[in-house]
Formats: structure tokens, C-alpha cells, sequence
């Protein structure tokens, strides 16, 4: 008999299929079914869902695994048991690790690497430069044939308006999209948080807004031009949504998306210095913060995506200005997403899943997001009312750069599944 479950009782939120009503999903052989047959059913593992909901497996497109070279803050292994745990079942890492992906010999030491150790779905992305350096084209061509799912530089920007735009050219010749972290280097030298009241109450070098608006501005002609799909990364600024609000008014092949912690925290938080706050791009003022909701709201900003950047606890362990930048999230995400939009009365619970669902997956044409019949049987269950306590010491990341630890979020996972088979069942990772 076939490996079959049997997931009944639950809210079933498809958004992809407009579907949110109690029922059952059928998992047949790691594929969504639409029915069990009577001798099916009675082979069927049989999970009650009731006062659950059951969501598809979350997407994040945007995660740091530093693996290869930098395992001593996160792994293939550990990033993946974090996903797992937070509810995604398949994420998108990026190439700032050491080496950098700009071969394919790297992206294959990557997925040699997934092979053996992931626990979720993992799709590497390639280099727009060489070293990531802004200088030189990556050999687009082979990362695509090496299985790379978009191109980015991410960590670091394309200064050069030249080479991004032959970089954007080459990336469309080949159907990739471009993921651009959008920072204009020449006004953030030595900044390291919002530039505004804040920034001079705390005597901190200030980080202006307008680097990561003329960037924007810059993707949005260079999409236009080319017609290539431009996604700009975890968007904090309210002029910077303005743009990309215009641009989809003209149909410009743009995207975006938006990071729990810049719709929760503001430059204000820092007051007691907390580098785990330190991020790039920085904490904005609260205008920018409802600037970013009302954008994920409208359609402005496409999805949620964590940003999960691991870090040890002794570099985040420093002064502020010379601590790096990053904080993990990929366990918290759908908890504070949750608390900041639906709990809030803002979204529906079925507009926050899908803004970690399908239209993440959409960005980099991922088939996942779905319970579609046939679709592979990734899954999530979680209790959207639950409330925890963010306890950053039992995170299976090796990493503990978390600023909710010790506050209290509501929305806990309760089980994840990849292809059918269970990987976390709310207590620990099932391998």
C-alpha cells in the first residue's frame, strides 16, 4: 500500500486556490489527492487537525545559510531544522558565502551538500558579479545550468549602473530573476542605523534613507528597459515603496518584499543600543514601518521574507558600531507576522499566508505554496492563537541573534511536513 496521511478536521487556507473552509487533505505517495478510496483510508496516518490550521509549507525567499565557509553561525543541516521548525518547507538562500557562488563548482558543493543534509526544500542563487564585487559578470549561463533559482549580489549592490544593467540583460536571456539589495555604498560609508532624530539622540553615525531609494529608482528604469523581472529586497523605506508603487502602476516587471522586522521594530527601539536590532537596511521611523504594511496590504510589496542572517553571539557581543549586521528569523517569522498583521485586525489570516506562500513562490517561479491536487505534499500546521514565549537558547539555529527573545508572539507550528513526510511535529525535528 502507498504511503498515504490523512489530515482532517483542520481550516484548510489554500490561497492559491481561494480555499479556506474546514475540511481534509489527502497525502498519496507525497502528493496532494483530492479523495482516499475506502481501503485507503483505512491504511491511511490519520492526523487530527481540529482547531489547527492547515496551510502549505511556507517559502522563504530569503534566507543565509552560511554554508560553505562560514558554519560556525548556521549550516545546511541547522538552517534547514530552523525552517522546518518556523514552518517553511522550502527557502532560497544566498551566495554571500566563502567561497561566494559564482561558479558552478560552488552551487554544486551546495546541493551535494542539501542532498545529504537538508530537511527542507533548498534552491540556491548565483552571483551577479565575480566575487561579488560589482566588477565583472558572474558566468550567468552555467549557474543556471547548475540548478541556481536567480541572480543576486545580496549583501552587497551593483554600484556600477553599467554592469547591472548588463548584469539584468544577461539574467533575462536566461529567465532568472534578479534580487537586488538596494544600497547606494557612497552614503552609507561607516553608517549603522536610520539617519534621523534617533540616530543623533544616540550618537550614532546615521544611514539615510535615500541610499536604499536611488537604487530603487535605479531597478525600477533598468527593469523597465530591459524587461527584465527586477525583486528588490526587504524594502524600508517609505519613498522606496512610493517608486515601486508607481512602477507596478505601468506594469514595470518589478517586485518586492518586506522582512517581519521592519513591519514590528523602528529606529527608536535602539535606544538601549541592542545590536541584535542592527540590521541592513536599518530599522526606519514608525512612518516607514505603516508605510510597509499598507504596502504588503495593496500589493505594493509582494511577500514576507525573513532575512534569516545568523551571526555568533560574540560578534553581536561588541559596540554598535563595529557589530555586524543581521538578526535570524526564520523561527519567529510567521509568529510576528502573524501578531503584526492579523492579530492586529489588519489582514486576514488567509493575506498573511499567502504573502508566505504562493506569492513568495511566485517571485522565482517555485512550484510550492500550494495544496493543489497533484502539487507535492508540503504542508504546515499551526495554531494561529497560541501564545509562546520566544526562547532563543532552544532555537535549533546555531545561531542566537533574535530580537524577540523573551518577548511573547502568538502563532506557534504544530506540525511540517516536506513531500508527505513529517520533519517537525511542534516539539522537534524528525529525521
Amino acid at each position: 500500500m502507498s504511503n498515504i496521511l490523512w489530515i482532517t478536521g483542520g481550516r484548510v487556507i489554500d490561497p492559491a486556490n481561494s480555499r479556506d473552509a474546514i475540511g481534509d487533505v489527502y497525502v498519496i505517495d507525497g502528493k496532494i489527492s483530492n479523495n482516499l478510496s475506502e481501503e485507503q483510508q483505512r491504511f491511511a496516518k490519520k492526523i487530527d487537525a481540529t482547531g489547527l490550521v492547515v496551510a502549505p509549507g511556507l517559502v522563504d525567499i530569503h534566507v543565509h545559510f552560511r554554508d560553505p565557509g562560514q558554519t560556525h553561525k548556521e549550516s545546511i543541516r541547522t538552517g534547514t531544522a530552523a525552517a522546518a521548525a518556523g514552518g517553511f518547507t522550502s527557502v532560497i538562500c544566498m551566495p554571500n558565502t566563502s567561497p561566494v557562488c559564482d561558479n558552478a563548482g560552488t552551487i554544486q558543493r551546495i546541493q551535494d551538500k542539501v542532498a545529504r543534509d537538508a530537511i527542507v526544500h533548498v534552491y540556491p542563487t548565483g552571483c551577479l558579479t565575480l566575487e561579488m564585487e560589482g566588477k565583472c559578470l558572474a558566468p550567468t549561463g552555467q549557474l543556471k545550468k547548475a540548478g541556481v533559482v536567480a541572480m543576486t549580489d545580496n549583501g552587497k549592490c551593483v554600484q556600477s549602473n553599467e554592469i547591472m544593467r548588463r548584469a539584468v540583460e544577461y539574467a533575462k536571456m536566461f529567465d532568472l530573476t534578479i534580487m537586488d539589495h538596494c544600497q547606494d555604498e557612497t552614503q552609507t560609508e561607516g553608517a549603522v542605523m536610520n539617519e534621523g532624530e534617533w540616530s543623533l539622540r544616540l550618537g550614532l553615525r546615521g544611514w539615510p534613507k535615500s541610499a536604499e531609494d536611488i537604487m530603487v529608482a535605479r531597478n525600477v528604469l533598468l527593469a523597465e528597459l530591459t524587461g527584465a523581472h527586477i525583486h528588490m529586497q526587504h524594502i524600508s523605506s517609505e519613498t522606496s515603496i512610493d517608486i515601486i508603487r508607481r512602477a507596478k502602476e505601468r506594469n514595470a516587471p518589478v517586485t518586492a518584499e518586506a522582512c517581519p522586522h521592519h513591519f514590528e521594530f523602528i529606529d527608536a527601539d535602539l535606544h538601549d543600543y541592542d545590536t541584535n536590532l542592527k540590521v541592513n537596511p536599518p530599522l526606519r521611523t514608525d512612518a516607514d514601518r505603516k508605510a510597509v504594511i499598507e504596502a504588503l496590504k495593496d500589493g505594493t510589496l509582494d511577500c514576507i521574507a525573513s532575512d534569516h542572517a545568523p551571526h555568533t553571539e560574540t560578534e553581536k557581543d561588541c559596540e554598535f558600531d563595529h557589530a555586524p549586521t543581521g538578526m535570524i528569523g526564520l523561527e519567529t517569522s510567521l509568529a510576528a507576522s502573524l501578531q503584526a498583521l492579523y492579530h492586529s485586525e489588519r489582514f486576514t489570516l488567509s493575506e498573511v499566508i499567502a504573502l508566505m506562500t504562493n506569492k513568495a513562490a511566485a517571485i522565482c517561479k517555485l512550484q510550492a505554496g500550494t495544496l493543489s491536487i497533484g502539487a507535492t505534499a508540503d504542508i504546515c500546521l499551526f495554531d494561529p492563537n497560541e501564545a509562546w514565549t520566544v526562547d532563543a537558547s532552544k532555537f535549533y539555529s546555531k545561531s542566537r541573534n533574535c530580537p524577540w527573545h523573551g518577548k511573547s508572539l502568538k502563532g506557534a507550528v504544530k506540525a511540517t511536513f516536506v513531500a508527505g513526510k513529517p520533519v517537525y511535529d511542534g516539539q522537534s525535528i524528525i529525521t
